[in-house]
């Protein structure tokens, strides 16, 4: 709801834009977009790797297309995100929805591995957004990035944030400091910032909200890396690789040598279950995420 929102408004104050899906318009939010803007709307079918190599065409022509896309399927279109779009450096957005792990959808529909397997590749901007709000700023950030830029968000409905009419933006790269502690930093990524929320009241642990994957806020890890003892990054993409992987490397490239433990979906298949139950299994829920760094405490 709040991705169709945002694209029929920002189609309204720009003609360029154009929306693609490949066969994912209820699910994605576009049928209003599609009533609206029929001309500019494009339902490829399950079509994935022409979903994208299509935005690469129109945007090679000067429009600014956005592709609304689930994780699970982003997947099929690897091969075009590279060399049909980053590659080129081109103008795509890409609206990466079921990001993370999806319920009774199942594992063949979960959004576990985009941030692994996106971050790799140049030039290529990648957000998270912590709850409705943030998710539109971001939507209209990517949209105004000079290149393609990817807005992962999840299945169900967020954590209750009103969402602002307008077309503003956040500043690119910048994360924020949602609570000051002591000892303990929870560097937390997208839909996993609500539970750090009671994990670091619990704590006392300071909490910042990242926003960004790439370009990561250097600057804020470093600081935190500073004044904290231990470090946990936390994430709803698998660890291996993800954005946990991404401040690790950042650290380390720094010559920083804080402690830092990395919370997000296990090396394995999650089964279909109610979300709760499968963020409770992984130890994604606030409980695990207490416990977890206690544990490392101890």
């Amino acid at each position: 709801q709040v991705f169709g929102d945002w694209l029929c408004d920002a189609a309204a104050a720009d003609e360029r834009l154009v929306g693609i899906t490949p066969a994912m318009c209820e699910g994605s939010g576009l049928t209003v977009f599609a009533q609206r803007f029929p001309e500019r709307y494009f339902d490829v079918g399950i079509a994935e790797q022409h979903a994208l190599t299509l935005a690469a065409g129109l945007a090679c022509e000067g429009m600014k297309p956005v592709v609304a896309i689930y994780s699970t399927f982003l997947q099929r279109a690897y091969d075009q995100l590279i060399h049909d779009i980053c590659l080129q450096g081109l103008d795509v957005t890409l609206a990466v929805d079921r990001a993370g792990l999806v319920g009774p959808d199942g594992a063949t529909h979960a959004g576990a591995f985009d941030l692994s397997y996106a971050r790799s590749l140049p030039g290529l901007a990648i957000m998270a957004p912590a709850d409705e709000a943030e998710c539109r700023l971001m939507l209209q950030t990517a949209y105004l990035h000079p290149g393609p830029a990817l807005v992962r968000y999840p299945r169900g409905s967020g954590p209750g944030v009103a969402v602002q009419a307008g077309l503003d933006t956040l500043a690119m790269g910048k994360g924020e400091i949602r609570r000051s502690g002591r000892g303990v930093a929870l560097l937390a990524f997208g839909s996993r910032v609500a539970p750090c929320v009671a994990a670091a009241e619990a704590l006392d642990a300071t909490l910042a909200n990242m926003r960004f994957v790439k370009p990561l806020d250097l600057d804020l890890i470093l600081d935190l890396a500073r004044r904290h003892d231990l470090l946990v990054t936390v994430e709803e993409n698998v660890v291996a690789g993800g954005a946990g992987s991404a401040v690790a490397e950042a650290l380390s490239g720094a010559g920083v040598t804080t402690r830092c433990i990395h919370l997000g979906l296990p090396d394995r298949y999650i089964d279909h279950a109610a979300h709760e139950e499968q963020l409770a299994a992984c130890g994604l829920d606030a409980a695990g995420i207490e416990a977890a760094v206690r544990g490392a405490l101890s």
